[in-house]
């Protein structure tokens, strides 16, 4: 396998790929690098979990979406999940549980989203990025879920965020 950069962004770097694959085809491929996430369902003690209705400007409009973030080269999935709820929604949690991790488009994208369940929340300060037109919400669990299923909400790892994580509490 060889490969050419085509484009270094700040997030992303986009790479043509000359691969052979396991059939033998052999076929190039653009890849886009990214350096992953964490997205997290922090649930208070009503049973409520944090979305946020983020401005997308790639969507051309407001997205439902859990709390979640980039990683940094540095952190682990788990520092950046408590980051990132920190910063997005406000809040920490002392209570940490994995729910796995999910590809959000493998087909192109290198991106492994590393999904998590956050309770036990504290108040704290919100810092968001200027970049950032966010709109904090807290929705019981059970309608969250219902989102998902009715086709509300749109954003995958949200969804599967909010199905894990009910599946979990069972």
């Amino acid at each position: 396998m060889s490969y050419k950069k085509i484009y270094q962004g700040k997030v992303i770097q986009l790479n043509l790929h000359d691969v052979e694959l396991p059939n033998g085809t052999q076929c190039e491929l653009e890849v886009v690098r990214h350096p992953g996430g964490s997205a997290i369902v922090a649930m208070n003690a009503r049973q409520e979990v944090c979305l946020l209705n983020q401005y997308r400007y790639v969507t051309d409009g407001w997205v439902w979406e859990l709390p979640a973030g980039k990683h940094e080269p540095e952190d682990p999935p788990e520092i950046t999940a408590q980051r990132e709820l920190q910063e997005e929604a406000g809040v920490t949690a002392s209570q940490w549980r994995p729910l796995g991790r999910i590809y959000s488009s493998p087909g192109v994208f290198s991106e492994v989203i590393h999904l998590y369940l956050a309770q036990d929340l504290s108040a704290d300060s919100i810092a968001h990025e200027a970049e950032e037109v966010i709109n904090i919400h807290w929705l019981p669990l059970q309608e969250a879920c219902e989102w998902a299923l009715n086709g509300k909400l749109t954003d995958a790892k949200t969804i599967i965020g909010l199905l894990r994580a009910q599946q979990h509490l069972k």
